[in-house]
This record gives C-alpha cells, sequence and structure tokens, in this order.
C-alpha cells in the first residue's frame, strides 16, 4: 500500500538515491553531476515550513518524492511555487507521481500557493502526461535552456492555478 507523508530526515538518504537517478537518465534536470548527502542535507533543511517535501512510501521503501521549490525571491512571486517530482526507476509509470502531485497541490493550497509551475524536457512525454492529466498547461519551451552532455537542451514550462 502507497503511503504519501511529509519527508522526514531519515529520508534524505533515499530522496538522494532517487533525485541521482533522475540525474543519470537525462530525463528530468539539467543537473548533470550526482549530488552527495551534505547537498541533499542543506536542500532539506531549505524545504521547512511552506516549501514541503512529501515521500511516496511503498511497504517501508520511500519510491518517490514531491517537493514545492521557491520560484523566486521577489515578494510579488510569494504565492508561485516551483514544483519538483521524482520517482524511483523501478517504480515509474505506476501512478505514484499522480498521487505525489495531488498531494503537494493540497498542502500548496494550504501554504498560500495559488500556483505551480514547473520546467520539464518537451521529450520527458510521461512527465507531461501525468501534468496534463492534473490540468497543468503548457506555457511554452525555452529554446537552448541549458546544456547538458555538451548540448543544447530546451526545456518546456507547464503551469496549473491552484
Amino acid at each position: 500500500m502507497l503511503l504519501i507523508r511529509r519527508a522526514t530526515k531519515a529520508d534524505i538518504s533515499s530522496i538522494l538515491q532517487i533525485y541521482n537517478q533522475g540525474i543519470e537518465d537525462r530525463i528530468a534536470t539539467l543537473e548533470s553531476e550526482p549530488k552527495d548527502e551534505i547537498y541533499m542535507q542543506e536542500w532539506y533543511d531549505k524545504h521547512q515550513g511552506r516549501f514541503s517535501v512529501l515521500v511516496a512510501e511503498d511497504n517501508g521503501i520511500v519510491v518517490g518524492w514531491a517537493s514545492i521549490n521557491p520560484y523566486s525571491n521577489r515578494c510579488a512571486y510569494d504565492g508561485v511555487g516551483d514544483l519538483s517530482i521524482y520517482i524511483h526507476r523501478d517504480h515509474r509509470g505506476k501512478g505514484i507521481g499522480g498521487q505525489l502531485l495531488r498531494e503537494i497541490e493540497t498542502v500548496g493550497k494550504e501554504n498560500k500557493f495559488y500556483k505551480i509551475v514547473l520546467f520539464t524536457f518537451p521529450f520527458n512525454h510521461l512527465g507531461q502526461s501525468l501534468y496534463r492529466k492534473a490540468g497543468y498547461r503548457e506555457v511554452g519551451v525555452f529554446q537552448n535552456q541549458g546544456i547538458l552532455d555538451g548540448e543544447f537542451i530546451d526545456v518546456m514550462a507547464m503551469e496549473k492555478l491552484l
């Protein structure tokens, strides 16, 4: 049975493992180098209060996570959150992302976010399908937004009003 809950410090190593899979698989982030425990601890410490982290736990094992991240440090954007969702590679395509997405949106509303934005690769069709089903719309594509493995990568922006 899948349990969605707030992340704790005990989940940091699992979150790190799943994030590093996303980096290795080159489907979810422009990050190119694996992260370490120190990086993830600092990241976790910044994700308390409004900027929450949820984990999906299946039979005691963390199989995915979602977070609301700061979109901008300008006060005009206080109600806009940036979304991250990562699923363990052995558990992708099983509906875990959808459950995490619904729960993180609820947490976002509770924390006075009125809009969630996200950035995805145009070729990440599995992710885009998840977001579209949940009511996200494509805003546009930033061409040559970053470089990954020596190649320019486009990034698609999506949004949802909560």
